[in-house]
């Protein structure tokens, strides 16, 4: 399931073949330039003591700083780090994958300082649960979640679970959850409204509104990983259990709405998320919304 990439400029058609088939891109090295020692052990050391949320994230549609306390020094060096990492990030992946970009939105740059293993989290928030990501960023209509991440800790390897891809794992539970049949995925007239309505405020400058959006394929997915974490079943290692370990400065990026994956262990990454039109795709008949609508006719 994994692809180790080496470095190389310009195009790289194998990088978004690979992504849309469902495998996770490796790169033993970040191929993008990582913020300066400094910096990252400023976000290592002193921004756990800062802290309001489990993460913290630079949200580029309203260009704030979420999940750090007060304000001053340590709150505008942090918002610095990250606004430059994710422009670097945004370069490499526009370089490397021109058409799979095309039209995309790009979402937060976050850094997560909190070890994953023994949070102690509910289910529904924790990383340690295997599951698809769903409502990364609001509503994506079967848009495709991009997350680009790199292990800033400079001694642990930070170590994921999965049991497959999005194939793989409907067949399997797709029934048991609630999200087979296939049926329409557009939004009705009530969807619509609601997305116009945030648009418009996200457009009046809180641009932050579009995280509410909603429409019947998230729902669906929503519904998928919620049963995911909640069922204790599905979390046994069972033949379809892998585990893989990212070592430090190592990066990878995966579709996260159709690789299952858990934080099994690990502290202090950088992760960046994207939202791809599926227009874009090469293979759109992968992706999760063609799935959950079952075969033509």
């Amino acid at each position: 399931m994994a692809t180790e990439a080496g470095p190389g400029a310009g195009p790289r058609p194998d990088l978004a073949e690979a992504l849309e088939r469902g495998e996770i891109v490796f790169f033993p090295v970040c191929p993008v330039e990582l913020p300066a020692e400094a910096d990252l052990e400023r976000l290592r050391e002193e921004l756990p003591r800062q802290l309001r949320a489990k993460n913290v994230s630079y949200h580029p549609e309203s260009g704030r700083l979420r999940g750090v306390k007060g304000r001053g020094g340590l709150r505008d060096a942090v918002l610095g780090t990250l606004t430059a990492h994710g422009a670097r990030v945004r370069a490499f992946l526009r370089e490397t994958m021109p058409s799979l970009t095309r039209g995309w939105t790009a979402g937060t740059t976050s850094f997560r300082p909190i070890q994953e293993r023994g949070r102690g989290l509910s289910s529904h928030a924790s990383n340690e649960l295997i599951h698809f990501d769903a409502g990364a960023y609001g509503a994506t209509d079967g848009d495709r979640i991009l997350r680009f991440f790199v292990n800033v800790n400079p001694d642990e390897d930070r170590v994921w679970s999965t049991k497959g891809t999005f194939s793989e794992v409907f067949a399997r539970y797709g029934a048991e959850a609630g999200v087979a049949g296939g049926g329409s995925l557009e939004r009705g007239a009530l969807d619509r409204l609601g997305g116009f309505l945030l648009r418009g405020i996200a457009k009046a400058g809180l641009g932050e509104a579009v995280l509410a959006d909603s429409s019947p394929y998230d729902r669906l997915m929503r519904r998928f990983h919620n049963y995911m974490k909640d069922t204790p079943s599905f979390q046994e290692r069972d033949e379809s259990y892998r585990e893989i370990r990212f070592p430090p400065f190592s990066a990878w990026m995966v579709l996260t709405d159709m690789v299952s994956h858990a934080s099994v262990s690990g502290q202090h990454a950088l992760v960046d998320t994207f939202i791809l039109r599926l227009a874009a795709c090469s293979r759109p008949e992968l992706a999760p919304i063609n799935i959950l609508r079952g075969p033509p006719g």
